[in-house]
């Protein structure tokens, strides 16, 4: 897993398919289907921090994005 889109192909894989219109909005509501997902034990935990930290390092950009812009 190396980008927001191979997270959104596993959050897909359970059903979960996130737009709302807006990037951060989409990122943090996947941050929050990504944890549902973890706690009801349907993947493991490297696959969850591997996920986790590439939905905060683009949640991070996106927060700059909007600062500098």
């Amino acid at each position: 897993m190396k980008s927001v889109y191979d997270v959104h192909q596993l959050l897909k894989q359970f059903g979960t398919i996130v737009y709302v219109g807006d990037r951060l909005a989409d990122l943090e509501l996947m941050e929050e289907e990504l944890k549902e997902i973890y706690r009801a034990q349907l993947i493991d935990v490297k696959e969850f921090q591997v996920a986790l930290l590439i939905l905060r390092q683009e949640i991070e950009k996106e927060k700059e994005k909007r600062k500098n812009g």
